[in-house]
């Protein structure tokens, strides 16, 4: 690195074209996401190219992350999200601070601030390995998750005389953490096998927006566009249903969880002609493969089960069963 006060420009790693000259960068009372897009589009860089450099310079941040920043959706606080800020000043041909000078004191936190930083799981953690979910969200310029804090989730899942999963009905009570918010992006993967995509059906408070589906990996990612701009403190009401397509009999269903939820409600419903020889509830870690508990669950005379689970943090929560 050249010393503080030498005009020599900064190395730039393999692959990157000529350092872009500062001048090309926006001044004055731009933000830092205003700045930073500039710099960016600028450049010609693609975000994976930057996230390629970054990583090269052994810095990780995703695509997503780097999309919000640029669009405002959130702001780099943490240590390493500063490092990248201090790379991506070299990468886009940015005088030092440039970038940093911009950010200001990190946002304030309390009850109706957005849990983006600490508490939200970024994509690649709910859904390690799923690169294309990834992908979508930046497609979609998916909303930060914490803008909605989620008071309640009640999930009822359906399982027919052939014991195929076939239907979920999802309410879901949510509480805007930020004004403004008027839509969320929703996310449901098929089992392994799946013939086409699930699909969402019946939506109520809400209306469907824009869809994303990949036949080849039975996914499927939404924007639900909210009845109703929140404003701070607001809440509302979404519920909506998801026919599953046909993977033959079903022995799971499990949420995924990105932010803490105060009250979790899964309930399995099992055609009465069709009841399992026993069932469980599991918990994993957030992208874990191994349970981290497990507990027996009843079926009562209803032919269902279910879970609650109160103060559900980040991870995975579901009920799997045995048919013999």
């Amino acid at each position: 690195m050249p010393a503080q006060g030498q005009a020599a420009p900064p190395p730039q790693p393999p692959g990157l074209p000529p350092e872009q000259p500062s001048a090309a960068a926006p001044a004055g009372s731009l933000g830092f996401a205003e700045v930073l897009n500039a710099a960016i589009e600028s450049s010609g860089l693609s975000l994976d190219r930057n996230r390629a450099a970054l990583a090269q310079q052994g810095v990780r941040v995703s695509v997503t992350t780097l999309s919000y920043w640029r669009r405002g959706r959130s702001q780099p606080e943490r240590a390493a999200s500063l490092r990248a800020v201090h790379l991506l000043e070299e990468l886009l041909g940015l005088r030092r601070t440039t970038l940093t000078a911009l950010l200001g004191p990190p946002r304030p936190r309390g009850r109706w601030v957005a849990p983006t930083t600490h508490d939200a799981l970024r994509v690649e953690q709910v859904w390690p390995g799923e690169e294309e979910i990834a992908e979508l969200f930046v497609e979609l310029d998916a909303p930060p998750t914490g803008e909605l804090e989620r008071l309640s989730i009640h999930d009822s899942y359906f399982v027919d005389a052939r014991r195929r999963g076939h239907l979920l009905r999802m309410r879901q009570v949510v509480r805007a953490t930020v004004g403004g918010v008027a839509r969320c992006v929703v996310v449901h993967k098929a089992d392994d096998g799946a013939i086409g995509c699930p699909e969402i059906t019946s939506v109520r408070h809400a209306r469907l927006g824009r869809v994303r589906r990949r036949p080849d990996s039975g996914l499927l990612v939404a924007e639900l566009l909210l009845d109703r701009p929140l404003a701070l403190g607001d809440s509302t009401v979404l519920e909506y249903e998801v026919t599953v397509p046909d993977t033959g009999p079903t022995t799971d269903y499990g949420r995924f969880f990105a932010v803490p939820v105060r009250e979790y409600v899964l309930q399995v419903h099992f055609d009465p002609g069709a009841v399992p020889a026993q069932c469980e509830r599991f918990d994993r870690e957030p992208g874990a493969e191994v349970d981290r508990k497990r507990e027996q669950l009843w079926i009562g005379a209803s032919a269902s089960a279910h879970v609650l689970a109160a103060d559900q943090l980040p991870g995975q929560v579901g009920i799997r069963w045995q048919w013999e």
